[in-house]
C-alpha cells in the first residue's frame, strides 16, 4: 500500500520534474557524447552489469553503520564512516548520470525524482559532516541531521528501485529469452531467400532477428536491442557489429557480445543453417 502511495506522489511531481529532466538530458548529453569511452565505463559495460546498482549498497550500508556507531558512542569512527558514505555517493552519483541520458518519457520523470531526493540527502549528510568536523561538544545536531538524511536517502532509493522493478530500466530485455536447442524455421516473409548485406528482418517462431549475409555467411542476432528494447533492424553496420539506432550500443555480428555502450549484456546470437524445406534458426550457445 504503501508502495502504491510513493507511487503516485513521484508521478505527481511530473509537472516539474519533466521540464527540469529534458533539461537535465540535454546538458548531460552534451557532456558524455565526446567522452563515450568513459560514459561507457560509467555504464558499466565492461562489467558486464550496472555500475550505478553496485554503488548503491555503499552510501545505505555507510550511513546504517554511523548511526549504529553513533549510538554506542563512537564518534571519531562514525565521522569517518559519514565521510565514507558521502563520498560513496558521489560516486555512485555520477554513474548514475551516465545513465540518465539513455531514459526518456516516465522513466525519466523518475529518475529525475530520484536524483533530487538523492541530492537533498547528500546536502543533509554534507551539513552534518561539516559540523562534525568542528568537534562539537554537544553532537546531538549532526546525529539528527544523520538520521534525517538517512530517511531522505530511504525514500530515494524506493524510487530508484522502482525505476528498476517497475519501470524496467537497465533490465535485459532478454532475461527470459531461453536458449532452446530445436531448430526453427525461418519466416523471411515476402523474400525469397535471405538478400545479401542486411540488416534483414526476420520472423522464428515468436522471436524477430536480423540478418546480415556476406555470401555464404549467415550471421543473425535478435531483434530487439538488450539494453532499452531498440529495433536493430534499423540499426547501422558498423565494423562487424550491429548498432542500435536509439542509444548507439553495439553488438558483434558474430556471437553478439557487446563492442559498444550504453548496453551491458550481451545480444542472443543465432545459428542458422538451410535444408530442403528452407532456412531454419536455434539460439547459439553462450
Amino acid at each position: 500500500m504503501l508502495g502504491r502511495w510513493l507511487t503516485r506522489l513521484v508521478d505527481a511531481q511530473a509537472r516539474w520534474s519533466t521540464p527540469f529532466g529534458e533539461f537535465n538530458h540535454r546538458w548531460l548529453s552534451a557532456l558524455f557524447g565526446p567522452i563515450r569511452p568513459v560514459k561507457d565505463f560509467l555504464n558499466g559495460t565492461w562489467l558486464g552489469h550496472p555500475v550505478h546498482a553496485a554503488l548503491t549498497d555503499v552510501p545505505i550500508g555507510a550511513m546504517t553503520v554511523a548511526i549504529v556507531l553513533d549510538i554506542i558512542g563512537q564518534p571519531v569512527a562514525a565521522d569517518v564512516t559519514v565521510l565514507i558514505g558521502v563520498l560513496a555517493i558521489v560516486a555512485t552519483a555520477v554513474s548514475g548520470l551516465a545513465d540518465y541520458t539513455d531514459v526518456d518519457g516516465t522513466a525519466r520523470s523518475r529518475a529525475t525524482v530520484h536524483a533530487t531526493v538523492m541530492t537533498t540527502a547528500l546536502i543533509v549528510f554534507v551539513v552534518s559532516l561539516v559540523i562534525r568536523a568542528g568537534n562539537p561538544a554537544d553532537r546531538a545536531v549532526p546525529i539528527v541531521l544523520l538520521v534525517i538524511g538517512y530517511l531522505i536517502l530511504t525514500v530515494g532509493a524506493e524510487i530508484g528501485g522502482d525505476l528498476v522493478y517497475l519501470i524496467g530500466t537497465n533490465v535485459n530485455r532478454h532475461a527470459w529469452r531461453g536458449a532452446g536447442a530445436k531448430w526453427v524455421t525461418l519466416d523471411l516473409g515476402e523474400l525469397g531467400d535471405i538478400p545479401e548485406g542486411g540488416p534483414t528482418k526476420a520472423k522464428a517462431g515468436i522471436n524477430t532477428l536480423i540478418l546480415v549475409r556476406t555470401g555464404d555467411t549467415i550471421l543473425a542476432l535478435h531483434e530487439q536491442c538488450a539494453h532499452a528494447g531498440g529495433p536493430l533492424s534499423q540499426g547501422t553496420l558498423v565494423d562487424g557489429c550491429i548498432q542500435c539506432p536509439w542509444h548507439g550500443s553495439r553488438f558483434k555480428l558474430t556471437n553478439g557480445h557487446v563492442a559498444r555502450g550504453p548496453a551491458m549484456y550481451d545480444q542472443p546470437a543465432y545459428e542458422v543453417r538451410r535444408n530442403d524445406a528452407g532456412w531454419e534458426v536455434r539460439r547459439a550457445p553462450r
